[in-house]
């Protein structure tokens, strides 16, 4: 069985088991990759919000990320360009989405 999400529930579903994990627009931007993928592998995906905050993590910008992963780039492109080559980087206004690694 299951309930397909839009938007709103989505984010009220996540924010109701991890309420600062990820902001509003954050959200958003997660819910509009997912949907992408989904659509893209034509398969549906399980809501897992213990697992998304697992795999996902939202930073202001790359150099904040760099930080968290113990690197130091010359600038904030530097930092960007690096997850993008090793990771899935979501860009959104007010911040980045980055997938573990």
């Amino acid at each position: 069985m299951k309930i397909t999400l839009n938007e709103y529930e989505f984010i009220a579903a996540v924010r109701a088991v991890r309420p600062n994990n990820f902001s509003i627009e954050g959200l958003k931007a997660l819910f509009a990759h997912l949907e992408e993928v989904e659509q893209d592998s034509r398969e549906e995906m399980e809501l897992d919000v213990i697992a998304l905050c697992c795999q996902w993590d939202e930073y202001p910008d790359a150099e904040c990320a760099a930080a968290d992963y113990g690197r130091e780039f010359e600038s904030k492109e530097e930092a960007f360009e690096f997850f993008c080559e090793n990771s899935t980087v979501i860009d959104f206004d007010g911040g980045i989405i980055i997938e573990t690694f």
